[in-house]
């Protein structure tokens, strides 16, 4: 082997190297951020359904400070970007977002707003439309039916959207598997707001009768 082809292998080896080590390095970071990126979302998520607004918004501030940390990292490395580990991470952040708007009844964020892709975006309405049914079951313990009502229309609104994307799994990231998972969610919780009307109503006649 002549030196100019050792030569060769050996500069081609230190730069493979030093470029693997990065990859691996932003890759250890990314894996990092986005675990870190789903208990906070998952904290805030817990503390708006305890009603503890202050909280929820510090945490999912936090939140978007881990991805905006996440997409700075990944930014020479796209196909890290689109892993499935870290779209997942910030199917979670999309997921905290909405949820913490519909209970609090304003209006969601857009796709552009979160710097998500729109299928991770889809993905987390999804999530975000089922997560509602504890919303909703909580309200009703409390006798709120406005709000329940209020509630399951969101979640049919977004079930009636989605339900449109009819495109392979490979393109909407599994979105058809969580529309299957949130079709049975939204029938149970129709039938326990349905329920619980009807008991309602029922107590209500049955008092106006006793008086």
């Amino acid at each position: 082997m002549s030196d100019a082809f050792q030569t060769y292998l050996d500069t081609l080896s230190e730069a493979a190297r030093a470029d693997l080590e990065r990859r691996n390095a932003a890759r250890e970071r990314a894996l990092e951020h986005s675990r870190e990126l789903i208990r906070l979302c998952a904290t805030a998520i817990r503390a708006a359904h305890r009603e503890e607004e202050a909280a929820a918004h510090a945490d999912l501030a936090q939140a978007d400070a881990v991805a905006q940390a996440l997409r700075q990292d990944l930014q020479p490395y796209p196909d890290l970007y689109y892993a499935g580990y870290t779209q997942d991470a910030l199917k979670e952040l999309v997921e905290a977002h909405i949820t913490l708007a519909l209970i609090a009844h304003r209006l969601p964020p857009t796709p552009e707003a979160l710097q998500v892709p729109y299928d991770t975006f889809l993905n987390g309405l999804c999530e975000a439309a089922s997560e509602l049914r504890r919303r909703v079951l909580d309200v009703l313990r409390a006798g709120r039916y406005p709000e329940a009502e209020r509630l399951l229309e969101a979640m049919d609104a977004a079930y009636d959207v989605l339900i449109t994307f009819d495109y392979p799994d490979a393109i909407t990231g599994g979105l058809r598997r969580r529309l299957d998972q949130f079709r049975a969610v939204l029938e149970r919780t129709r039938g326990d707001l349905t329920n619980s009307l009807q008991a309602q109503r029922l107590l209500e006649a049955l008092a106006r009768a006793e008086a």
